[in-house]
């Protein structure tokens, strides 16, 4: 599937209660700056290491096109995820899928990041709730993976409250501040998804 970012076809936005799922665009750097630099302190425990050198608008820029063009592809999609407030979308934070695999698979990996100020306020529990019909009825994929640090309490409600079940544990998984990190994996199915959305009815 080709996913239709190119400059003479619409961006497709995905919405939810009260919020905006869109890919990045250049029009995005200023608030994403001040949101990332903001939160600097509260994601380090979480993500793997930056510095500021990593908030310049160039590499943002190279960040735009690598998504667009990894969509355009069918391996990957970024969005961010924007609450609305009033008449405005303030950028709250963002969620990638990532390394889309087809055949015998069929299967995506989820992340997603939120600042420090819009935290534990059900956003992003929000937010992955509305890239899920995405995954399961636009790309027809049958299982989504999602994988967060052992401490990491809101995570596992942002899944759990999405029908995810906990399948293992990988140690040394992901390199996370410069130290390889043990994760929690956890999982969907898109039978689990249906079930889960038709017990919400």
């Amino acid at each position: 599937m080709l996913w239709p970012w190119s400059s003479s076809s619409p961006v497709i936005a995905l919405r939810g209660e009260g919020l905006l799922l869109r890919p990045p665009q250049m029009s995005d750097y200023d608030e994403w700056y001040a949101l990332r630099k903001a939160s600097q302190a509260f994601l380090k425990p979480f993500e793997p290491r930056w510095t500021e050198a990593d908030l310049a608008r160039r590499v943002f820029s190279v960040r735009v096109k690598r998504a667009r063009q990894e969509a355009e592809e069918g391996s990957d999609y970024s969005f961010f995820v924007f609450a609305t407030r009033g008449r405005q979308n303030v950028l709250v934070g963002g969620i990638t899928l990532s390394n889309v695999r087809r055949r015998a698979a069929q299967f995506v990996n989820l992340g997603y990041w939120m600042g420090q100020d819009f935290a534990g306020q059900g956003l992003m529990t929000e937010a992955v709730g509305t890239v899920l019909p995405f995954v399961f009825d636009t790309l027809d994929l049958h299982r989504v993976h999602a994988a967060f640090l052992p401490g990491n309490t809101p995570s596992r409600r942002v899944l759990e409250k999405n029908g995810f079940v906990e399948e293992g544990f990988a140690e040394k998984y992901l390199q996370i501040d410069g130290r390889w990190e043990d994760h929690v994996l956890f999982g969907l199915t898109k039978e689990r998804y249906q079930a889960h959305r038709y017990a919400r009815r």
